[in-house]
């Protein structure tokens, strides 16, 4: 598979997500690491939005609550490309009614390349790199043969499908009721 890169901007725009459980931990966190924080462009779902613009002091875009669609707000930002960095503080003890979300917010965080910490660890790790200081050319999966193969698959199987109702359509109406008798008696 073929690579294209997309640029990560010295200012980032960061995703900030916690479940319940952990939603204290993620304003810990970050009130800890405030003064870098207040230098990028910061995201978050429902509730944790709210939360952090009261620690931060600084403003927040806020998605939807998790469960009412907000993880998935967040997936489609980092497919579009406005987001490039996440911050997933979620809970691995306790089941979520939006379980699936949650996975397919991780799994689009990956097709896209995007750094993530789902434990305040990696957050640490990932904060204080010196890459938060300037630009990163991420590599990214050229999708483009993927897309096209998915096109003209489905093309074809229309073509054939439009061919066999165009053949049908235009026999003599005397054949096709000679089939049908056919058929009926055979």
């Amino acid at each position: 598979m073929n690579y294209t890169t997309r640029m990560i901007p010295q200012k980032k725009r960061i995703a900030l997500v916690a479940h319940d459980n952990k939603k204290q931990d993620l304003l810990e966190w970050a009130r800890w690491n405030r003064a870098l924080l207040v230098e990028h462009e910061l995201y978050a779902t429902g509730t944790t939005g709210r939360l952090l613009e009261e620690v931060l002091g600084t403003p927040v875009h806020k998605f939807q609550s998790g469960p009412l669609g907000g993880d998935q707000q967040v997936g489609a930002k980092i497919a579009e490309g406005d987001i490039d960095f996440m911050i997933f503080f979620w809970d691995p003890l306790s089941p979520q009614p939006h379980d699936t979300d949650v996975k397919a917010l991780l799994r689009i965080a990956v097709v896209w390349n995007i750094p993530v910490a789902c434990n305040r660890a990696t957050a640490d790790f990932m904060i204080s790199s010196s890459l938060m200081n300037g630009e990163y050319q991420r590599l990214i999966m050229d999708y483009q043969p993927y897309r096209e193969r998915q096109v003209e698959a489905l093309v074809e199987d229309k073509m054939q499908e439009w061919e066999a109702e165009t053949a049908s359509a235009t026999r003599e109406p005397d054949e096709v009721e000679d089939e049908t008798l056919t058929q009926e008696h055979g």
